[in-house]
């Protein structure tokens, strides 16, 4: 079913790649972390991964970070949530995050 996805649908899914302290440190053992749409699967980033970066995905872990309240300037306001999704690739995969879309 969803190794159908389009490819507009794919882009949907994957909305950018996640670079902080955390995700650069996972990195090394062939984990990249990614912000994706908040109503996705696991089973869905998976195919838009592999469909994307053409490579072949072992597993896939997300979460849901809520959006804090925060002040500015005496305003209140809420920031949004964020789905991520913890990807681990298939040993002797790699994604190289600072160029293009292959």
């Amino acid at each position: 079913m969803n190794s159908f996805i389009s490819n507009g649908r794919s882009f949907e899914i994957i909305r950018s790649p996640l670079i902080s302290e955390k995700s650069t440190f996972v990195s090394q053992f062939n984990h990249y972390v990614f912000k994706v749409s908040i109503n996705s699967t696991k089973h869905e980033i998976k195919s838009a991964i592999e469909k994307i970066f053409k490579v072949k995905v072992k597993s896939v872990n997300t979460l849901v970070q809520k959006g804090k309240t925060k002040r500015f300037k005496g305003k209140i306001g809420k920031r949004i949530r964020v789905k991520k999704a913890y990807i681990k690739l298939e040993s002797q995969n790699t994604i190289d995050l600072s160029v293009g879309i292959k």
